[in-house]
């Protein structure tokens, strides 16, 4: 077994001789991991942007400013982050960090307490962001601190990890070496832009002649009423107010209606203006919208971390919808991304590819799965998972039924 400690706020003490350092140096494990609360979250932030240059999958998600909003807005979630560091030069550098939350899965009816990823309900992918030099060292290192700890449940639930990365590669090589498979629920592919095309001949390619000539129509009758015009908000103070907007419209429409919206539940809200607030004092967080006049239309929350950007959040004015506002600004910001070569590629944040985003043509699989984070696994962990897995089929058999009972439903009626 690997030689992994947890430290405590993370202090390797100094030797006082050259003897002493060298002892030191061969008593110090390759990677140390702590396990950290909110308060411990706000001192490592400088070290979090440094990480993002080495990182094999930024992840916004696992931002330490938005972790620590999300410990603070739901307190009985038991929001913990690993952070890994290693060893250089003398000092430490973080090369890993994956957050979680500790208590009943999601999605899940079986009575049992694990490691959730991400750790918000409002987050859109569980992939640890890990330096790209050592990714199964510190995966290791990861999975044994859980091990050890004994308050920390030993299933680990990942919800929407991404499959096309090193990272998940690595993750399946340490599983696989330490003897605990991991139970696979489901596997789809969602939207993401990556292209070295610019706005105009990506959306030719990818948007059909005739859906590019509605939306031309729709932009065109929407302007002969007012000036419509794409803005992005990129400046704290900015950002607030879009957000406020944001907020405000989304609540008039369907999310509103059936209390999903994010300022239905407090809560929510509240983690939402303090995340976008402090990704945005970072220069992480933008509001693309479309306006019509001084009226937004449609408005499309976007983070950043390191070269990716999210598309996190979206909501029309529902007095629009015969204009595909939607659409319209999703060509917007479409095109703004593609004039961006700081950005690598942007990831949509859908469940799947069966939205308005599928417009973007390039494709990010992703995985729900469970695994036990002990060497060799468990009998408990094998028999809940099954049961899990079988729960979880059964839901998406039922979805299935259902939604084809309504599209039957619906074709009669227009007989």
């Amino acid at each position: 077994m690997s030689d992994v400690r947890a430290y405590r706020l993370g202090d390797i003490p100094a030797p006082a001789t050259a003897n002493a350092v060298s002892a030191a140096r061969r008593a110090e494990p390759a990677v140390a991991v702590e396990i950290a609360g909110a308060a411990r979250l706000a001192d490592v932030q400088v070290a979090w942007t440094d990480l993002l240059a080495r990182a094999d999958a930024p992840n916004v998600f696992m931002d330490p400013a938005l972790v620590r909003v999300a410990a603070q807005t739901d307190p009985d979630a038991g929001h913990r982050a690993l952070l890994a560091w290693k060893p250089l030069g003398g000092q430490r550098q973080l090369v890993g960090v994956w957050a979680f939350a500790a208590g009943h899965a999601r999605r899940s009816v079986l009575p049992i307490r694990v490691l959730s990823a991400p750790s918000h309900i409002h987050g859109h992918l569980s992939t640890p962001v890990i330096d790209r030099d050592c990714l199964d060292e510190t995966l290791d290192a990861m999975l044994d601190c859980i091990a050890a700890d004994p308050q920390l449940p030993k299933v680990v639930a990942l919800d929407m990890i991404g499959r096309d990365r090193p990272t998940y590669d690595a993750l399946m090589r340490v599983l696989a070496r330490r003897g605990s498979a991991p139970c696979v629920f489901g596997q789809s592919q969602r939207p993401k832009l990556e292209s070295k095309l610019d706005g105009k001949p990506y959306l030719e390619k990818s948007v059909s002649g005739s859906t590019r000539k509605k939306l031309r129509q729709h932009r065109r009758r929407l302007s002969e009423s007012g000036a419509l015009t794409f803005v992005i908000a990129a400046e704290p103070q900015a950002v607030h107010a879009a957000l406020e907007q944001f907020l405000t419209m989304e609540a008039s429409g369907w999310k509103g209606r059936q209390g999903t919206a994010l300022l239905s539940e407090p809560a929510h809200a509240a983690f939402m203006r303090g995340a976008v607030g402090g990704l945005a004092e970072q220069g992480c967080a933008s509001i693309h919208s479309l306006y019509l006049d001084a009226r937004p239309v449609s408005m499309q929350i976007v983070a950043r971390s390191g070269a990716v950007a999210f598309t996190w959040k979206t909501a029309y004015d529902e007095a629009f919808h015969d204009f595909s506002p939607g659409a319209l600004l999703l060509e917007d910001y479409t095109t703004a991304f593609l004039a961006d070569r700081s950005i690598a590629f942007v990831d949509s944040c859908s469940f799947d590819d069966s939205g308005f985003m599928s417009a973007w043509t390039e494709r990010q699989p992703i995985a729900d799965l469970w695994f036990d984070a002990r060497r060799g696994g468990s009998l408990t962990f094998r028999a809940t998972s099954g049961l899990q897995k079988t729960y979880r089929d059964l839901r998406a058999a039922a979805k299935r039924a259902y939604l084809a009972w309504r599209l039957a439903l619906r074709k009669s009626r227009k007989r």
